[in-house]
């Protein structure tokens, strides 16, 4: 597609879609524009004309002239129909819709590689932070040994609004839905799931894996109570929902979302309100920070328009470490469990001696009339039995 005009044929015209709008119209640099807006809401009062709008989804698939389908809506159900629409019809893709890209990651590479074209969804895992062609073109799976960082702009902004103002985490999150930063139903936020969905994202670009959504262990802040704050707040500590992956000794990977405990040494101790981070570790390299705002509609815009331009360029995912695991058996690394952690979990009175039977080593344990904490190592299928079970507790690595 090098050289050629990008004609985009645009679904969804929300925060991101307007704001990748105006993005567009301040970089005319750039060789396109959006043609055609496909939105489901006749009555709504739009902020451009009604030239520019359809509400057929046809006349986007069926104009040759439009080259590129970005897809920036909700729903994603209807999403990978879209995705997948213009896919077969040989039209490059830019998506937004982590939950969508995670539940159909093989479906949608498969359309790839039998229609020949693009799909790139950079915006789907940290908005404007470049991480996902950072770990394609810059990181050997062979080399790179764990990916680690704060993922998800809702709940760090709810929980740096907990530490640093004091606030409730009822307060907290209704101050990020009222900003636009969660939803009115805010569980795929707050339990852990929208980080899962990019984690699963970054797991496959990272490592050559392909994990479905029920592969991968997630808690998220929403059971998070006074005796975690207290305990973070007494030792100088910062709570962040943190997404791991990473190498075992013996090759196989472990990956999961979780609150963490973080200290004034992590990298991830500053990364507050809105903003991402991710730190990646290399065999070589060691350690490296990436930080940008995860959260908002310019930044997600500045994802997607990133992605349209390198469109222009002919660029496209090629997939090499998922096409290392296919080709070679020896590499084929399994999802594994069997991996030790050390976590805080805070527990009601009388569930202490029960949940005790479950870590394989204990550092501290403390009760009141009402709640109290254990800390010790525990494996992370012993943390998923726990949580799977009937009792209620909360946990945090450390």
């Amino acid at each position: 597609m090098s050289g050629k005009k990008l004609n985009i044929g645009l679904f969804g015209f929300g925060c991101v879609g307007f704001g990748l709008y105006e993005v567009l119209q301040k970089t005319p640099g750039l060789k396109a524009d959006i043609k055609k807006i496909c939105v489901r809401d006749r009555l709504k009062k739009r902020e451009i004309g009604a030239e520019n709008f359809t509400f057929e989804a046809s006349d986007i698939f069926n104009d040759a002239e439009i080259n590129v389908v970005v897809e920036l809506i909700d729903d994603a159900d209807a999403a990978f129909e879209i995705v997948s629409a213009a896919l077969k019809s040989g039209k490059a893709v830019v998506s937004a819709n982590k939950k969508m890209i995670a539940e159909h990651f093989t479906e949608l590479l498969e359309l790839q590689r039998e229609y020949n074209v693009p799909l790139l969804y950079e915006a789907a895992c940290c908005a404007s932070m470049p991480i996902i062609r950072n770990l394609e073109e810059y990181y050997d799976n062979d080399l790179l040994e764990s990916i680690e960082g704060i993922v998800n702009g809702s709940t760090n902004y709810i929980l740096t609004k907990t530490f640093k103002e004091n606030l409730t985490y009822e307060a907290a999150l209704k101050e990020a839905q009222e900003k636009g930063f969660a939803e009115s139903n805010p569980i795929l936020d707050t339990g852990g799931f929208d980080a899962k969905y990019k984690l699963l994202i970054l797991l496959a670009h990272s490592f050559g894996y392909i994990a479905k959504p029920a592969d991968l262990f997630n808690i998220g802040i929403d059971k998070i109570g006074q005796l975690e704050l207290k305990y973070a707040k007494e030792k100088g500590l910062k709570i962040k929902l943190v997404a791991k992956a990473f190498k075992n000794i013996n090759g196989d990977i472990s990956a999961f979302v979780l609150p963490k405990f973080v200290s004034p040494e992590d990298r991830l101790f500053n990364v507050d309100d809105v903003f991402n981070g991710v730190i990646t570790k290399t065999s070589f390299a060691d350690e490296q920070f990436f930080v940008g705002k995860g959260a908002g509609a310019h930044p997600t815009a500045s994802a997607v328009l990133s992605d349209i331009s390198a469109l222009g360029y002919g660029y496209k995912y090629e997939y090499k470490k998922i096409s290392q695991q296919e080709g070679e058996a020896s590499l084929n690394a399994v999802l594994s469990d069997d991996v030790m952690l050390k976590v805080l979990l805070r527990h009601e009175t009388a569930d202490g001696e029960t949940l005790k039977k479950h870590f394989i080593s204990i550092d501290e344990s403390y009760l009141n009339h009402e709640s109290g904490y254990i800390t010790g190592t525990i494996s992370l299928e012993q943390l998923r039995e726990v949580e799977g079970g009937d009792l209620k507790q909360s946990f945090i690595l450390l």
